[in-house]
């Protein structure tokens, strides 16, 4: 899988504007959202290749937006990367227990986050 397209979700401004910026400067196209159920409808529509999702969001948080996409067909196979600020060993374990495939601790390093990426590179 090459990775083109990356969904970045986060409810905090500074913190979304900051990973739109790392993945632009990988020559990637950035789709964004700022809460679970505009990620999930993005999701959908953009088919991105790689999903950065935040935990804490007001309505619907990072854990029921991976369940919901799980759930269709047409978004149960995107690779989704918890991005947060609850960062405890318990916190990564549930992300990975819920299908997260990465966890990055915020706030982020914009070298880790090319090398989640390339994580995904195939």
């Amino acid at each position: 899988m090459t990775v083109h397209k990356v969904l970045c979700v986060d409810d905090a401004a500074a913190d979304l504007s900051m990973i739109q910026k790392v993945v632009s400067s990988a020559s990637l196209n950035v789709v964004s959202a700022t809460n679970g159920k505009d990620a999930i409808e993005r999701a959908k529509a953009e088919k991105p290749d790689l999903i950065f999702l935040d935990i804490l969001m007001p309505d619907m948080d990072g854990f029921a937006v991976i369940r919901e996409l799980q759930k269709d067909p047409a978004t149960k196979d995107i690779p989704v990367v918890f991005v947060s600020s609850k960062s405890q060993k318990s916190d990564q374990m549930w992300a990975k227990m819920q299908g997260g495939k990465g966890f990055l601790p915020k706030p982020v390093n914009p070298e880790v986050v090319l090398e989640e990426i390339k994580k995904f590179e195939k």
